[in-house]
């Protein structure tokens, strides 16, 4: 029969597990925290569009300007990154999973 001290030290080694997984998805550098503001940004604006028919890139920076044809495009870039990201999260939580 386990002792009281295994059965505590047992329940803390997923909290040590959690804690570890959530220091290896924390750890983006600048381009992936660059890729995911930019994909709030879509997000809200698809979001706007979609619920009040208010462009907000359109009304910021004019309809069809080479600006706003700009972040359409840095939002396409990284939403095409964010699979990337995605993928590579999702394949450091695997080498770390018992």
């Amino acid at each position: 029969m386990a002792t009281q001290k295994e059965t505590m030290e047992r329940r803390q080694i997923p909290e040590r597990r959690s804690a570890s997984l959530a220091a290896h998805a924390a750890a983006l550098n600048s381009l992936d925290w660059a890729a995911v503001v930019m994909m709030i940004i879509g997000g809200i604006n698809w979001g706007l569009v979609g619920a009040l028919d208010y462009n907000l890139v359109e009304q910021l920076f004019g309809v069809k300007s080479p600006l706003s044809r700009l972040v359409y495009a840095l939002v396409g870039l990284a939403s095409l990154y964010g699979i990337y990201l995605a993928t590579k999260i999702a394949s450091r939580r695997d080498l770390s999973a018992p």
